[in-house]
């Protein structure tokens, strides 16, 4: 990315006038068949069409050009690949790189569907998978073994928001296995608040359905890749049929323009209310990378640019199923739903032994229920009244 910031840069990348034509946004084009006026058309077109020459509905039109620029200009990438949600994102991101005999090297603490996808497809496919404690550093070196083509990462961890050191993990995997393909789920910090590739990952995966989407009414994924990696990542992805419909592109594209400042307000209010749970009484710790007592916390502030509204928070008591329900079925501004990034507060809880069920290489160290909350863009106090009454429906 050149020097602008990063506010500038969201405004700005994806908008040349080839995908604006004369128009603030990048325009829809909605496409299956590209009309060549001429052979020799066609043959340009055909020699260009990984480089976005307009050749066929499925390697994108200039709506999804202007997506693909921005997001490799904001993430400092040579390409990017674009799905219909971010569990294709990273499925196919792993499938560009492995076969039959092969190994993923992944952290135990990742999104379960990626679990599930290791687990339960590539698992038929020969290719095998192991896991590694979250909060592994330079002794990640140990556990590459010879056939180990991926290396998985997600900072902060799904769920319960431990953030590695990444530097020290890419370093060390670098040492033994420099050929290994090093990705990172980047969803928490939308891609722009952890520079993985500068960081010297090589793939940087998003569910563009949460941040980059913003409104909770369309999905999509990205792929963010560096030179290295960028062809393959690029024609396996096309041959396996990966793409999104233009307007789903554009809606992401028009995200990006307002994606600063809803982070910092999602970022802000956050921070607000996870001080004022860690000094709830009914709340053992608070698990947000911005917070000291959050593991890896040194690694975020090192690391990172700033937060985003995802957390969670561990209650002192499990909760029996019926509190649970009590708790969650009333509040006001906090809705139940999965997914999050969108303008609205969301709320879901996970009792222990079901984190511990997907936890193959950590576990759990904590015996309360585990609250986790994405914090919109309501107004804070009304939020934070919102979980009081909360708590004090479990002390009634």
């Amino acid at each position: 990315m050149s020097r602008k910031k990063i506010e500038t840069t969201l405004i700005a990348a994806g908008r040349s006038k080839r995908y604006t034509q004369g128009s603030v946004n990048s325009v829809i084009q909605r496409a299956s068949s590209l009309v060549f006026d001429s052979v020799a058309e066609k043959k340009r077109a055909t020699a260009g069409r990984a480089e976005r020459e307009l050749f066929y509905g499925r390697r994108g039109t200039l709506t999804h050009f202007s997506l693909q620029d921005a997001m490799t200009e904001l993430e400092g990438g040579a390409g990017c690949a674009l799905y219909p949600c971010g569990a294709a994102a990273v499925a196919n991101a792993i499938l560009a790189f492995v076969a039959a005999g092969d190994s993923v090297l992944m952290a135990g603490s990742v999104y379960e569907p990626t679990q599930d996808f290791c687990s339960k497809i590539l698992s038929k496919m020969n290719v095998s998978t192991h896991w590694f404690d979250h909060n592994i550093g330079d002794e990640i070196a140990e556990r590459v073994q010879p056939n180990t083509k991926v290396v998985f990462l997600e900072s902060p961890a799904s769920i319960t928001m431990e953030v590695q050191d990444i530097p020290a993990i890419v370093a060390a995997v670098r040492r033994v296995a420099p050929d290994a393909v090093i990705m990172i789920d980047n969803t928490w910090a939308a891609g722009i608040l952890f520079p993985a590739l500068a960081l010297g990952i090589d793939i940087s995966i998003q569910a563009g359905t949460k941040y980059l989407i913003g409104h909770s009414d369309a999905m999509i994924g990205t792929a963010v890749a560096n030179e290295r990696c960028w062809p393959q990542l690029r024609e396996n992805s096309y041959l396996m049929g990966q793409m999104v419909d233009a307007d789903t592109a554009y809606m992401a594209s028009r995200g990006l323009r307002t994606l600063a400042v809803r982070l910092r307000q999602h970022q802000e209010s956050a921070l607000h209310i996870a001080q004022w749970l860690a000094a709830r009484p009914e709340v053992a710790v608070v698990n947000h990378p911005a917070l000291p007592a959050c593991r890896g916390h040194a690694f975020w502030k090192r690391d990172f640019t700033g937060s985003s509204g995802l957390f969670s928070f561990v209650l002192k008591e499990r909760l029996s199923d019926a509190q649970l329900a009590h708790y969650l079925d009333h509040f006001e501004h906090f809705s139940m739903a999965y997914s999050w990034g969108g303008y609205e507060s969301l709320i879901l809880a996970n009792q222990p032994e079901e984190l511990a069920a997907i936890r193959p290489a950590n576990g759990v160290d904590f015996s309360g229920t585990l609250v986790r909350v994405h914090i919109g863009l309501e107004n804070v106090d009304d939020l934070i009244a919102d979980l009081a009454s909360g708590f004090s429906r479990l002390e009634a």
